[in-house]
């Protein structure tokens, strides 16, 4: 007969979250301190590290929480604003791009670019809607860039669009809000910290490998940031919204690291 194990008591707890700073405190002294910091300690490392089922008690999951948002902070903190994740060639774009997404490919939202409407919320001045056209009326540049998974690949892709930065400029956001939050057509929602949004190599993707962007990767719109983790880099977006209050994600608020640098 299998014996079904205890739930772990509150100073059991407590002591998994001890030897977890205790892990970031050595890790921290260590020569692979960034390394370590960029990958992020989450809910599931943590259990890996004791071998405790963590899902036994709601106070100790409570308490591991608090540690992967110590962890954003901390990468926050690493994060640089000026540092460019590699650019490659042409030629090692990576062909067919996977598709990648929480349904089947089929499944993909249609979205018809003629009604599209990207609607601005929070703590903007100009909170019209967004056309298609006019977005593709904007400056455009592009990035060959890679792309990296949470689950262990990645893929070199090239993306065309506007600067993200240009964009929050353009309808006067506060750029010493904390968040910008993004809701898509495809019921997936995330956020990053304004850092990330300003910088340079955050792009809202109209366009990949020099074509309208493909139903699978995004279309009408995404954003593509080649210093966050995939999960992080919404497609279909429909509404921005610039933000105090932190606004989760859909990934983000079943466990994954917030910040998701890569």
């Amino acid at each position: 007969m299998k014996m079904e194990k205890p739930p772990l008591s509150l100073s059991e707890g407590q002591d998994i979250v001890k030897e977890a700073q205790r892990l970031l405190a050595r890790q921290l002294a260590s020569s692979s301190r960034r390394r370590f910091l960029r990958n992020g300690l989450t809910l599931g490392g943590v259990a890996m590290l004791t071998g405790c089922d963590l899902s036994d008690n709601a106070q100790v999951d409570q308490a591991l929480s608090r540690i992967s948002r110590f962890n954003d902070r901390v990468q926050g903190w690493l994060f640089n604003a000026n540092h460019l994740a590699p650019e490659y060639a042409e030629s090692m774009i990576t062909r067919p791009f996977p598709f990648n997404a929480f349904y089947s490919e089929d499944q993909a939202p249609v979205i018809n670019g003629d009604d599209y409407r990207l609607e601005v919320a929070g703590l903007v001045l100009h909170k019209q809607p967004w056309t298609l056209a006019q977005l593709h009326q904007m400056t455009q540049i592009s990035q060959i860039t890679r792309h990296i998974c949470v689950e262990g690949w990645s893929a070199i892709g090239k993306w065309g669009g506007v600067p993200f930065a240009t964009f929050l400029k353009a309808i006067g956001a506060d750029l010493n809000a904390r968040y910008i939050g993004f809701k898509c057509a495809d019921d997936y929602y995330t956020s990053i910290d304004m850092a990330t949004a300003l910088h340079p190599q955050t792009l809202m993707a109209l366009t990949y490998d020099g074509q309208i962007l493909p139903r699978k990767y995004g279309y009408p719109m995404k954003l593509r940031m080649p210093t966050k983790l995939g999960y992080k880099n919404p497609k279909h977006i429909q509404v921005i919204e610039v933000t105090n209050h932190f606004p989760g994600g859909y990934w983000e608020d079943q466990g994954y690291n917030w910040f998701g640098g890569s």
